[in-house]
Order: C-alpha cells, then sequence, then structure tokens
C-alpha cells in the first residue's frame, strides 16, 4: 500500500512571494503533502517538508529554526487557524488551501 498524498496549494502575501524560487511573485505555491505512514494523513508539516525541498528560501521565512511555525506567520487551513488545529500535526483534506499572512502586531502608542 502505498501513504496518502494530497495536493495543498499555499497561498502567499505579496511580501512573501519574492521567495517562491523559480516562480518568483507567484501567489499561489501547489505541493504534494505525503503522510507519514500508510494509515495516516497527510499534514501540515508534510506540507511544508515539501515546500523545503523545492521552494526552501520561502519554507524558511514560514519555520523558525526548530521546524515550528514562526511566531509572527499565522497559517490558515481551509480558513481555521492551524495553530488550533493541532500545528505542525493538522491533517490536510484533499485540495486543501494553506493561506499563509503575516501575524498583525499592534504598535503601542505613546501619549505624552
Amino acid at each position: 500500500m502505498a501513504r496518502p498524498v494530497t495536493l495543498v496549494t499555499f497561498l502567499l502575501p505579496a511580501p512573501l512571494r519574492h521567495w517562491a524560487g523559480e516562480t518568483p511573485g507567484a501567489s499561489e505555491i501547489r505541493v504534494f503533502a505525503v503522510a507519514d505512514r500508510e494509515d495516516g494523513h497527510p499534514t501540515l508539516g508534510s506540507a511544508l517538508d515539501t515546500l523545503r525541498r523545492v521552494h526552501p528560501a520561502l519554507e524558511q521565512r514560514l519555520r523558525d529554526d526548530y521546524g515550528g511555525i514562526r511566531r509572527h506567520i499565522a497559517l490558515f487551513v481551509c480558513g481555521e487557524n492551524a495553530r488550533h488545529l493541532g500545528g505542525l500535526d493538522c491533517a490536510l483534506p484533499p485540495g486543501a488551501e494553506i493561506f499563509v499572512l503575516p501575524a498583525l502586531s499592534r504598535r503601542q502608542e505613546t501619549t505624552g
């Protein structure tokens, strides 16, 4: 038996499109996510592993040095924040769309 595979689409914001490798400026990158075992499901982590092989510069902007999702990046799997779905272990449905968003931070305004 073969391990399950699904095609995943990463939807990129303009600031990250420069890092899309051979297709700089691309707003979408498609990769295959492969389950780690025959009875498993393709996960966000496996999609990022594939992204590392085909677009390493982009993947480095999404994951930190420990392999986790960078603190200032939000990944939405089919409209849901991946952090609430199990993070890198989030199971991906067939044809999953992953929206990549730089996290917005509020700037403290000082009055004085």
